[in-house]
């Protein structure tokens, strides 16, 4: 079986290979170009007049606020200035476009700490900065849903075999990273990075590390809380929502991305709860760390390879990129359709499908914000 794992530049590729990547996966896994993508998504449905695009009396998106506010900097500084100074000394956090695993990022309250990223009063030239300085200033969520007092966030794997027509499944094993260090939003603690970067590759270096649970909790777990402590209808509707901005987020990459049919891609979703439970996408990772920390993510990640392989390559066969990539029931292990366009045009989805769930369960529409009348089945024209 021939199976490549890094993308291959040839411009012929026989048809028994496939790549675990989609030739300009960027576009999605960029952090800049990311929300590039999802600004330009809102405003093209915008001049459709989609009501996927209706806003309230704020200005804010009512269906497609799933990302936090974001500018690119130097390029969009002179936007931020004016968007901070609503609201001065609230928090930013600061990212680098194309790194990952926590390195470089940082938190600020002050536009003096981000002098390096102005432009002069000239000839609006960056000051100082190189393309490598490239970065995203996010507004930081400063309530954040805590559990036993500590920041988490979600990491949720999403496998795309076809971006035209769109084909995603999502997997059911992910877990939460916490840090390990309770959240305090006070300014003397801006910079201890062990109460606010959940990375793993930063919380296994502090005091409180436990190498026996890795600071990780099941998705599973995650559930049986939240319905425990909130409800089960207000869990229902929250992983509704997570569903919705991940569908969303490859719609909006969809226009740009090259499907080419030999390839697939796995995609690490990161995302954060606020206290009132809703789900902010925070990044997308192309190639979502594979090594295991502990010994119940060693089998979870073990059975997602085995899983991914099974729907890319059916039956362990040499693989046929000419199959129509539906793939039979039996084979999709731990994952759930999330949402394929192809049967949704041809009418095949069941009908739980139409009102806003898939046949594994999970999201192809936004039933929970369109039970007030309107069809479902309109948010996706």
């Amino acid at each position: 079986m021939a199976l490549f794992l890094t993308p291959c530049t040839s411009p012929y590729i026989v048809n028994v290979r496939v790549i675990n990547h989609f030739p300009n996966h960027y576009e999605l896994t960029r952090k800049d170009l990311m929300v590039k993508n999802i600004k330009r998504y809102r405003k093209d449905l915008e001049k459709e007049g989609s009501p996927l695009a209706e806003r309230d009396e704020t200005g804010r998106y009512v269906h497609l606020d799933f990302v936090p506010l974001t500018f690119v900097l130097p390029a969009d500084y002179n936007i931020f200035v004016e968007e901070f100074r609503k609201n001065p000394s609230s928090p930013w956090i600061m990212k680098p476009t194309g790194k990952a695993q926590g390195v470089g990022i940082f938190l600020v309250n002050k536009l003096s700490q981000i002098k390096k990223w102005s432009r002069d009063g000239r000839g609006g030239v960056p000051v100082h900065v190189s393309g490598k300085d490239s970065y995203i200033i996010q507004r930081y969520l400063e309530d954040p849903l805590l559990i036993g007092g500590k920041k988490f966030d979600l990491r949720l794997y999403v496998l795309v075999t076809s971006y035209r027509p769109l084909k995603a499944y999502m997997y059911r094993l992910g877990f939460c990273r916490f840090c390990t260090v309770k959240y305090n939003s006070s300014m003397s603690e801006m910079e201890n990075m062990f109460v606010h970067l959940t990375n793993v590759s930063i919380q296994k270096h502090g005091e409180e590390y436990n190498d026996s649970h890795g600071g990780k909790w099941s998705i599973h777990n995650l559930k049986m809380f939240l319905e425990g402590t909130r409800g089960k209808e207000a869990n229902d509707k929250l992983w509704d929502e997570i569903h919705w901005s991940i569908v969303h987020s490859l719609k909006a990459v969809q226009p740009v991305m090259a499907s080419d049919r030999h390839c697939f891609e796995c995609y690490g979703y990161d995302i954060m709860i606020d206290r009132a439970l809703k789900p902010w996408l925070i990044e997308v990772n192309a190639s979502p760390s594979l090594t295991s920390t502990t010994a119940a993510d060693r089998v979870m990640k073990y059975s997602l390879i085995s899983d991914i392989m099974n729907i890319v390559v059916p039956g362990g066969d040499i693989p046929d990129v000419k199959w129509n990539k539906v793939p039979a029931k039996e084979a999709l292990g731990n994952f759930d359709v999330l949402y394929d366009e192809e049967l949704e045009r041809l009418g095949h989805l069941s009908d739980d499908s139409r009102d806003g769930k898939s046949r594994g369960g999970a999201a192809s529409g936004r039933g929970q914000a369109f039970r007030d009348g309107r069809k479902p089945t309109t948010i996706w024209k």
